[in-house]
């Protein structure tokens, strides 16, 4: 028996949105198998979207039955689909009912306004804000949430002429008062009235800063300073044919030219490209109290990951498991990511198609496998997370928007069904994994962050102190500490200048000002409740060996690797407990 096992899909099991490439084998011959099929092969691979790869024999089965057996698999994994098609909705309504105001595990669902009004008192900073109610009914947008958070110089009017587009929606205040925006941008044939709508908001976003140094705002078009998505999806497709291995002798042809193979398909250097933009805006928010608009199309895929990254490194809520499911919650599933058209679930259009969500998680294992002490749940935990977006059992990972979601709970297809529909979440657990499989997603070495002393001295700072200063908050710079020459005349300037300019772009950064902020954070002792800056320097950025390497038994060690080393850790773990309480119990006979 396995020490971790899922209680739904077993390691035999395929769903259909799992199901990511089928060749056929004809004379020892490997073909790529679509459509309508002439002849029927005497061989099956099946490829999967989680790295697993099935061989199936069919030499010995009847003709009849091959066809059968493949023209099904071919036909109902690659041809569009509906979705009531796809996701289990019978099993999904014979589940118990989650109870409590944040579902299992103590995770905000972001669902109600008061889930909004707690979470900007968590992180509430010097700029106004105010929780929106107008999309009540999607009146506003159907691809905006129910609620949403806007700066207090947006009018409901201004919204509801433009549909939500172009205008910042709040993401997360810094410990400092500075703030983190989102806003999807204006079509390129926008007529004068919205750009000049546009700009009142962000002139508007500036005159609620009231207190100096909090008098800038950067804004970044991410559309130009990232990869597109579909250099994204081209990267990653390269990179997951190194894994897709179905044989020993192409694991070890591949095993020689290795390197060359991994640089070639550029998906650690998007990695590396995506970490330092989320270094960069962290910088502003913290060094420079400077707060940042985050500018996409959509501003539902590079925002979200930019978005998700800052508050992981800056916010160490965001580092435990409730906090980092939360944010998941509200940047992601609430936010309006295209789970249903990125992942291609009904596999209605490729071009749709990008991995930003597991992009996102690639970027958050650099973090947890670089500080471990800083996460509480573990890189099995972001395994398992990743293989949840092919179980169509779960809603999470399987909607466009918050009201397609909706629109599907309340379908004609369900109103025959004898007791109301409830969708499960992905965040319970309890569903896949039993009670010790589940502890492998905790990890038994967090550093949990201590509670304060009532007798310390109190100090004049924020009220929320989540996040510590980072190390360098002085404005002049010691050449002791090896920062570059002339630093300080760099800074003076930098700032006077946007303090003329009001708004500045990323483009205007000196490149100076992100690489003395990143040594610098380096050179200090590191605090696991602080900032966090991941190591994104040469060989820094490595490949998620559990997740790609799992399945392919010449890479594996026996009976080691994460999960072994796991489970001796809680094995020790628990036997210190035991004994902690055989000698509190005859500390207390004694007494």
């Amino acid at each position: 028996e396995p020490q971790f096992k899922n209680k739904i899909v077993g390691e035999n099991d395929i769903t259909l949105q799992c199901v990511d490439q089928i060749y056929g084998v004809y004379d020892e011959k490997k073909k790529l198998l679509t459509g309508q099929l002439r002849k029927y092969p005497e061989k099956l691979i099946i490829y999967c979207k989680d790295l697993r790869v099935f061989n199936f024999c069919l030499r010995y089965t009847k003709e009849e039955e091959v066809k059968r057996i493949v023209s099904g698999i071919v036909h109902h994994s690659q041809t569009p689909k509906l979705l009531k098609r796809l996701f289990l909705f019978s099993y999904a309504s014979a589940a118990p009912k989650n109870t409590g105001k944040y579902g299992r595990n103590q995770t905000v669902m972001f669902d109600t306004l008061e889930d909004w009004r707690d979470e900007l008192e968590r992180t509430k900073g010097n700029v106004k804000y105010k929780a929106v109610t107008t999309n009540e009914g999607y009146r506003v947008s159907e691809k905006l949430p129910l609620y949403f958070v806007v700066p207090i110089c947006v009018s409901e009017e201004s919204i509801l002429k433009y549909e939500g587009r172009g205008i910042p929606i709040w993401c997360w205040s810094c410990h400092n008062g500075a703030a983190l925006l989102k806003m999807s941008a204006f079509p390129k044939e926008q007529d004068d009235s919205a750009s000049q709508m546009q700009k009142a908001f962000l002139d508007g976003i500036y005159k609620t800063i009231s207190k100096p140094p909090y008098e800038l705002l950067k804004t970044d078009d991410l559309s130009s300073s990232l990869p597109s998505l579909q250099d994204i999806q081209t990267a990653y497709t390269r990179f997951k044919q190194l894994f897709l291995i179905d044989n020993s002798t192409d694991f070890w042809a591949t095993d020689v030219k290795w390197f060359s193979l991994l640089e070639s398909t550029n998906w650690l250097e998007i990695i590396r490209r995506v970490l330092r933009k989320a270094i960069e805006v962290a910088e502003c928010l913290e060094r420079q109290h400077t707060n940042v608009l985050l500018i996409e199309e959509r501003a539902t895929d590079l925002c979200c990951v930019i978005s998700s990254l800052v508050q992981v490194m800056m916010d160490s809520y965001s580092r435990t498991k409730s906090g980092f499911q939360s944010l998941i919650q509200k940047e992601w599933v609430v936010g309006g990511h295209g789970f249903l058209d990125r992942c291609n679930h009904l596999h209605k259009s490729d071009k749709e198609e990008a991995p930003v969500f597991l992009l996102l998680l690639n970027c958050v294992w650099q973090l947890v496998q670089q500080y471990p002490p800083a996460f509480e749940f573990t890189e099995t935990y972001l395994t398992v997370l990743s293989d949840s977006l092919y179980v169509p059992i779960f809603s999470t990972f399987f909607f466009n928007s918050q009201h397609q979601k909706d629109t599907n709970t309340s379908g004609e297809g369900l109103k025959t069904q004898s007791s109301p529909f409830r969708f499960l979440t992905v965040w319970d657990w309890s569903v896949q994994f039993d009670p010790k499989a589940q502890a492998f997603l905790n990890n038994p070495l967090y550093a949990e962050k201590p509670k304060p002393d009532k007798s310390q001295r109190k100090t004049t700072r924020f009220k929320h102190q989540r996040q510590l200063s980072l190390p360098l908050t002085q404005t002049k710079s010691s050449t002791k500490r090896g920062f570059f020459r002339e630093e300080t005349d760099h800074l003076i300037k930098n700032i006077l200048g946007k303090r003329i300019g009001k708004f500045i772009n990323s483009s205007d950064e000196p490149s100076n000002s992100f690489r003395e902020f990143y040594d610098s954070w380096h050179s200090k002792p590191i605090d696991y409740h602080g900032l966090l800056l991941p190591c994104i320097d040469g060989p820094e950025i490595k490949v998620w060996a559990q997740r790609y390497l799992r399945w392919i038994p010449e890479a594996q060690l026996h009976g080691g690797g994460t999960i072994a080393t796991t489970a001796k850790i809680l094995d020790l773990m628990e036997e210190v407990q035991s004994l902690q309480v055989k000698m509190d119990e005859e500390h207390s006979q004694a007494i």
